[in-house]
């Protein structure tokens, strides 16, 4: 098992979360692609988005069905700007890769932030440190292992 992942289960089964991490057959850098793999609605994977918000990392966990309002999110958080992380910023901030970065196991916490839509579903599906792992989870252990706060990022 990738150190990424040894580490994210670690963390999943220290914060009692119901879910194991799954390895998937091929990589799933894409919502669609995950959910192809899982058989659930793309609106069931939560996208572990990082941005900079004024510089500090931000973490947006998005349903596979939005794209993230940078805009009116500066707004409603209250920074100035938010902006797309390059990979190295991802990298060192999660510890992890783009297209599999897991909610949680990062080197520092993270301001976290969870689409509303996720509510929606009894089960979502997120990262787990690797683009080939996921695990199963619902949007109040989400909320609950992150320490992340809903929001309306669409």
């Amino acid at each position: 098992m990738h150190p990424n992942v040894e580490n994210v289960a670690a963390r999943l089964r220290e914060l009692g979360a119901t879910g194991q991490v799954r390895e998937l057959p091929e990589a799933a850098p894409t919502a669609a692609t995950a959910a192809a793999q899982l058989g659930c609605d793309v609106g069931a994977i939560a996208n572990s988005l990082i941005f900079a918000a004024d510089g500090e990392p931000l973490l947006v966990l998005t349903s596979g069905a939005h794209r993230v309002d940078t805009t009116g999110l500066a707004e409603r958080i209250g920074v100035a700007r938010i902006k797309r992380a390059d990979p190295e910023f991802v990298r060192a901030a999660t510890g992890q890769p783009i297209g599999g970065v897991a909610p949680l196991g990062h080197p520092e916490p993270i301001r976290t932030l969870v689409d509303e839509w996720l509510a929606k579903y009894d089960v979502v599906w997120a990262a787990a440190g690797h683009p080939h792992t996921v695990f199963p989870t619902s949007y109040d252990e989400l909320l609950r292992l992150t320490g992340g706060t809903p929001a309306d990022v669409a």
